[in-house]
């Protein structure tokens, strides 16, 4: 069940810590980029090529989260 603790990780700003925080975000993003590139270059322009993007992009911000958010 969800608590107010919980409520408000998820609506606070979580600074970078040590822990190589940034280092991480950043090949997060190189990472999905990467992928990103391979989407574009081996799929037709289309609506589920959009997608498929879309979702990546909510990858990046979700695996961001899960550090920002538990560290």
């Amino acid at each position: 069940m969800l608590t107010i603790r919980e409520l408000e990780n998820r609506f606070t700003y979580h600074k970078p810590t040590g822990k190589n925080q940034v280092k991480r975000y950043e090949e997060i993003r190189r990472s999905a980029l990467n992928f990103a590139e391979f989407l574009f270059e081996f799929t037709p322009e289309s609506r589920e090529q959009s997608l498929a993007i879309g979702r990546l992009e909510e990858v990046v911000f979700w695996a961001n989260a899960a550090i920002a958010r538990n560290e």
